[in-house]
């Protein structure tokens, strides 16, 4: 569905005098405010095609009424999101769930909902029905040549349904590991790993990138195959100058310092891109921000750091995607609030005195580095990032507009109470 324009521009006006104001205050307190106007609406955040639904706990899914019911209407759904806040113009597709069986038609259905596509994301870490040979004790990594054929094959049919839709990457996650000490040949399983993972970078078009997504545990909980960034940039490396890291923010043991590994993957040149999503005591796909906000304007402040000392477009150089779980939340509410932590925490980190950093950094003084970070970091930022929206087309409180319209109500109308999207 879509919001009417007029229903847009009359939610502006009932909150423009409040809006004005707070932008006024801080249009004092910032030198380059249209700078940084300009660099948040050009910033995308990916959706990825699974996320429209009730995402579900490890044990049960309660599905919320009203989810999409075809690939046509996630693209809907995602073009809803940013139509109401102008930053999620790009659907990320996960195959098989999401197949475009007409690619021509697909692609229409996206454009007319201003969207593209993102990276492409392979799934050898669940069985499907009718598939041949089973993935329990892994897939690339696994002792049968057969399987490890199996999942190759997939890959490389993810990037041709990528390619047909006008994607550019792909991503790559694996659940491979070992439950158990003596169920695996770590060097083993890494190098089976590595021989599938060229056999798909072969495949890759020319222009196109892959991303190595690592995580620490989970499925398995004794070894993980690509499990830290050391291993995901082990392999990145080996592969060449088209494969990169990708960094999923629930993917690392307790207190993992993530801003200084995003540092050090900006430094050699292989952080590919984002999951975003935040975490209490593992892989909890919480919403983004909901738990360590300060841990994601550190890890931005990384990001904006080590992209401008590398002279990359922060909009179009890496990937950014949403990875979260919605179970307890309506999931387009849920990925409004996700969308909104992650654009005040980019305009907090754009905010950083950096000569002031770097010469309390150059005199060893730990008390003015600390003030200029937490400096930008308290900054009530709101203001900005509903300017860049306002600039954009899109809505000044877009979860306020959202519920204003009672547009899960609407879409449990259109679809049924009992729907559920594929995925997770």
């Amino acid at each position: 569905m879509r919001i009417a324009p007029y229903k847009i521009e009359d939610h502006n006006k009932a909150l423009m005098a409040a809006h004005q104001r707070a932008f006024e205050y801080l249009s004092g307190e910032i030198d380059h405010v249209q700078d940084i106007i300009q660099q948040l609406v050009a910033f995308q955040v990916g959706i990825p095609s699974w996320a429209l639904g009730t995402g579900g706990t490890r044990f049960g899914r309660f599905p919320g009424g009203g989810e999409p019911r075809s690939l046509e209407e996630k693209i809907e759904d995602v073009g809803l999101l940013h139509q109401l806040n102008q930053s999620s113009g790009a659907i990320s597709l996960h195959i098989p769930w999401d197949i475009a069986d007409n690619p021509a038609h697909i692609k229409a259905v996206a454009a007319q909902n201003g969207l593209r596509f993102d990276a492409v994301n392979s799934n050898t870490f669940q069985d499907q029905p009718g598939q041949t040979h089973s993935y329990k004790f892994g897939s690339l990594q696994h002792v049968d040549k057969a399987v490890r054929q199996q999942a190759i094959d997939h890959n490389i049919e993810v990037i041709r349904q990528g390619v047909a839709v006008g994607s550019d990457s792909l991503t790559v996650w694996l659940s491979d590991g070992s439950c158990f000490p003596g169920q695996l040949n770590f060097r083993q399983a890494f190098q089976r790993t590595l021989e599938g993972l060229r056999e798909i970078y072969a495949a890759l078009p020319d222009n196109w990138k892959m991303f190595v997504e690592y995580k620490a545990a989970e499925p398995n909980f004794y070894s993980t195959t690509v499990g830290d960034w050391g291993q995901s940039y082990l392999f990145s490396s080996k592969l060449g100058p088209k494969a990169y890291s990708l960094v999923d923010l629930g993917h690392h043991l307790p207190n993992a310092n993530i801003e200084q590994i995003v540092a050090l993957l900006l430094m050699e040149g292989k952080l590919g891109g984002f999951h975003f999503n935040d975490s209490k005591y593992g892989d909890d796909d919480l919403t983004v921000g909901s738990i360590k906000p300060y841990q994601l304007f550190l890890i931005f402040n990384e990001l904006v750091e080590g992209m401008d000392a590398r002279g990359m477009n922060h909009a179009t150089d890496l990937g950014w995607m949403i990875d979260a779980s919605h179970n307890v939340k309506d999931p387009l509410e849920d990925l409004l609030q996700s969308v909104e932590a992650i654009m005040i925490s980019y305009a907090q980190a754009l905010l950083v005195d950096r000569k002031k950093l770097l010469a309390a950094q150059q005199q060893n003084d730990v008390v003015t580095a600390q003030e200029v970070l937490q400096q930008a970091f308290r900054t009530d930022v709101r203001a900005l990032v509903a300017a860049a929206r306002l600039q954009a087309g899109g809505a000044l409180n877009p979860l306020s507009l959202y519920r204003s319209e009672k547009i899960r109500a609407v879409l449990i109308r259109e679809r049924g109470a009992k729907t559920m999207a594929t995925g997770l």
